[in-house]
């Protein structure tokens, strides 16, 4: 449990009461459940606000550089708003009918894996499963597959079946369908999704890239435009509350309703996770003056799957310093910032207005120029828990990660992003339901010009999953062989070694390493 407080009126609240946080902290997906170090929740620091209040900075509307076009044909994409229910604690979700005849489940949207799987057998932690034997259209690959996120992992078996959305594109279609028959901390309590909607690129698709993902199976066979768009509807609400927040997976376009002002693109560095490229991180409107090349390490994605905002370990310190230096809580536990602990105001105050905005500069097509989006308080201080009847208690929407910037759920709430499968590149727009109190939560401006920004901040050397099985097999592979070497010339007698050639050597054999990919 982190250090209380120690400006005047502060003061820690009972460790009981920390049982009332519960497991609503994380999605189990990326973001690892905090936990204070003798593991129990994160116990609730009651803060006053100093005098005096921080207002956001106003905004300064700039006109976009690309609008994007409105795919016409016969989808109905007014037909996909709303489509979607959950929170930023727990996931968003979206209904989907399975088999023959049809058995309904609601498949949480992940942008940041590929595997579409649900639940196969009965699980403790969720309400319905899918039952491949009463299903006369599902056929088993017979194929076993693991996926393994940064929290939980499940193993299945990979099949084909039909399946509809309801509020989706018309239709039924084949899809590969892995069906999960073993799972540890995938499925959480109180989490109302039966499976996971992978739609990143299928590179990351197990067992291996030749499994056809489950959009581009939608691309080709509903000849769709390869595009799809996100919405998710919480901000500035309980991010483990009813879970009925609303939401939009728009698949085949861009729909115009969901949007204000102009969309910003930034291209798509590496198509396997939707990987873009960050300049620069403001906070308060003063540059962190990192080198651009932190916040890309080892790369920096946007993922809807996450939870948080999680930042390289480097990036988030000096995020958490700036917060600390520019809010008007001048002493403030390390617990809230290290996810161990809560902090609750009285119902009657709202904290935001004592943090600064945050703000993301992403590289714009016209690689001379970017642009920034911004979050304000509302999406990063999250109301989480209510104490009593006079509390209101808050989680620091942000973390640190050991391998990568992830843009999630806090700061995607703030947007209608676009990923623009076609074009490789990634969209955002100001969202309409990214308000509080009737003001908006979000911003983006731009132009501005990279001259002060490395040229390129993204790595030249992209270690991708499948790349590092290949270089660990190579390894493996050189060590046996310098061991056989040794093996055959401590077994040859001494005269005999001067016979020993090249042609002795044993090679490595390539067709082994190059297809055991992970």
């Amino acid at each position: 449990m982190g250090t209380p407080l120690a400006a005047p009126g502060l003061l820690l609240l009972l460790a009981g009461t920390a049982g009332l946080c519960g497991a609503f902290f994380s999605l189990p997906l990326r973001v690892s459940r905090p936990a204070a170090p003798s593991g129990s929740p994160p116990a609730p620091v009651v803060l006053r606000p100093a005098s005096g209040s921080r207002q956001p900075d106003p905004s300064g509307g700039a006109d976009g550089l690309a609008l994007a076009s409105d795919p016409g044909g016969t989808l109905n994409l007014l037909a996909m708003v709303e489509n979607l229910q959950g929170d930023s604690g727990r996931g968003y979700y979206l209904e989907m009918l399975i088999g023959t005849p049809p058995q309904a489940l609601n498949i949480l949207v992940d942008t940041g894996s590929s595997n579409f799987a649900v639940a196969g057998v009965p699980d403790p932690d969720v309400t319905s499963y899918f039952n491949t034997e009463l299903s006369s259209t599902y056929k088993s690959q017979g194929i076993d597959v693991t996926v393994k996120y940064s929290q939980g992992s499940w193993t299945g078996v990979l099949g084909t079946d039909v399946i509809t959305i309801p509020k989706g594109i018309y239709g039924s279609y084949t899809i590969n369908i892995a069906t999960i028959l073993e799972s540890e901390n995938f499925f959480l309590p109180g989490v109302k999704w039966h499976g996971i909607l992978g739609l990143a690129y299928d590179a990351l698709a197990k067992p291996s890239s030749s499994v056809e993902t489950f959009f581009d199976s939608l691309v080709r066979q509903a000849k769709i435009p390869n595009i799809f768009s996100l919405q998710m509807c919480g901000a500035g609400l309980p991010v483990s509350g009813s879970g009925t927040n609303g939401g939009s997976l728009v698949l085949g376009g861009i729909e115009p309703s969901l949007y204000k002002g102009d969309i910003w693109y930034t291209p798509i560095k590496e198509e396997w996770y939707y990987q873009v490229e960050i300049l620069k991180l403001e906070v308060g409107g003063q540059n962190l003056e990192l080198d651009c090349r932190e916040y890309n390490a080892d790369k920096a994605i946007v993922d809807s799957g996450t939870t948080l905002l999680r930042l390289p370990q480097k990036v988030f310190s000096a995020v958490v310093q700036a917060i600390a230096r520019t809010s008007l809580i001048q002493e403030f536990s390390s617990g809230f910032w290290t996810g161990s602990q809560l902090a609750c105001w009285d119902k009657t105050e709202k904290p935001w207005s004592l943090f600064p905005k945050l703000s993301i500069y992403l590289r714009d097509e016209n690689s001379s120029r970017s642009f920034r989006i911004s979050i304000l308080p509302q999406l990063y201080i999250q109301p989480i828990l209510g104490i009593g009847e006079t509390l209101q208690c808050y989680r620091f929407g942000i973390s640190s990660s050991t391998s990568a910037l992830v843009i999630g759920a806090t700061v995607m709430e703030g947007f209608y992003v676009m990923f623009d499968r076609a074009q490789r590149r990634v969209g955002f727009a100001v969202s309409p339901c990214a308000e509080v109190d009737g003001s908006p939560v979000s911003e983006i401006e731009g132009p501005f010009t990279t001259a002060d920004v490395a040229s390129n901040c993204v790595s030249s050397i992209s270690f991708h999953e499948p790349v590092l099985w290949i270089a660990s097999y190579a390894l493996m592979s050189l060590c046996g062989i310098i061991l056989l070497i040794l093996i055959i010339l401590l077994l040859i007698p001494l005269r005999c070694q001067h016979r020993y050639t090249d042609n002795d050597v044993v090679n490595d054999e390539s067709s082994l390493v190059r297809h055991r990919w992970k």
